[in-house]
């Protein structure tokens, strides 16, 4: 039996997010904006409730198409706060609507969204070895400045914590537990 995170242990749905999917390296920014999206709705609610919900936001936001989410007007933003399958949070709706508009930004002045964010970690995944839940922390000294700089470039629900986690998704730290089968091989 594959050993993982306590985390995860909770059903299947968890179990493959975790096998699959975090905390590896995100380089395309269609997939980075995704995570990003779905990270700020995840404020203040469990990452399970996202992602039991996520194939409704992905039909409810045109999969995940920055390009026509940042032309959203009131009347899909009103459509959106009407979805009983995404978190009907309108400030977060408004969120990602502007998020997007900076997201194209940024993009447009790195040549990738990917390699804005990934360049505060110098383009390489922090490797941490924790060997418990307990000693992760809530956010880190870069997901401070990362939070910061990106508050300043106009986005929203980006605080720290919402940051790192978004990081640890991503694969810009690998926040794997020692224990688990997926710590080795994303060093």
């Amino acid at each position: 039996m594959k050993q993982r995170c306590d985390w995860c242990e909770k059903d299947d749905l968890y179990r493959d997010y975790h096998d699959n999917e975090w905390g590896v390296p995100v380089k395309e920014d269609a997939k980075m904006f995704e995570f990003l999206l779905l990270e700020t709705f995840q404020a203040g609610l469990s990452w399970h409730t996202i992602l039991k919900k996520r194939e409704n936001f992905r039909k409810a936001f045109d999969n995940f198409d920055f390009h026509k989410i940042a032309k959203y007007d009131v009347l899909k933003i009103n459509e959106l706060v009407q979805n009983e399958g995404i978190i009907r949070h309108r400030n977060k709706i408004e969120a990602a609507v502007n998020n997007a508009i900076q997201f194209t930004k940024i993009q447009k002045e790195n040549g990738s969204f990917c390699n804005y964010i990934w360049s505060f970690t110098n383009h390489q995944t922090i490797q941490n070895s924790f060997a418990k839940m307990s000693e992760i922390p809530p956010f880190s000294e870069i997901a401070q400045k990362l939070s910061k700089d990106l508050k300043l470039k106009g986005f929203k629900f980006v605080g720290p914590t919402v940051v790192y986690a978004h990081m640890q998704a991503t694969g810009m730290v690998n926040d794997h537990l020692t224990y688990c089968h997926k710590y080795k091989s994303l060093q």
